[in-house]
């Protein structure tokens, strides 16, 4: 797989993600549902906890990246509801962190939601992945 970085303006790359990935030579695409704070058997984790139902909740994209033998590193769109944007911003850096890690900056959309289908949840992040 190759990917070529699109990015007509710069300010993105500051932040951690490219204006647009162009993908040639894949053979698997793998899209993920919204994955959010939840243990293996579907219960909530961690309750009003920002950072921590971020790195759970990319756990659990990590996992279905996993169970297509993928990593991180082949994410290519990532979509991220929210329930409180700015609380979500002071804790972005754990996305960030993470995604830096694995040398992968894909387009990226923050939505701010009303709420998400499990109450309590405070993040969903939805993903795309090719190989």
């Amino acid at each position: 797989m190759e990917r070529t970085a699109v990015n007509p303006v710069s300010w993105s790359v500051e932040l951690g993600f490219d204006q647009g990935q162009l993908v040639s030579g894949h053979t698997r695409t793998l899209y993920c549902s919204g994955q959010t704070a939840t243990s293996g058997d579907g219960k909530p984790l961690h309750d009003g906890d920002m950072a921590a139902q971020v790195a759970s909740s990319l756990d659990n994209v990590e996992a279905v990246l996993g169970g297509a033998d993928m990593t991180l590193a082949n994410l290519v769109r990532l979509t991220v509801y929210t329930t409180d944007v700015d609380l979500l911003l002071q804790h972005y850096g754990v996305l960030a962190a993470r995604l830096g890690a694995a040398a992968v900056a894909p387009p990226t959309t923050l939505l701010g939601v009303t709420r998400l289908a499990i109450p309590g949840r405070l993040v969903e992040l939805e993903a795309t992945a090719v190989a």
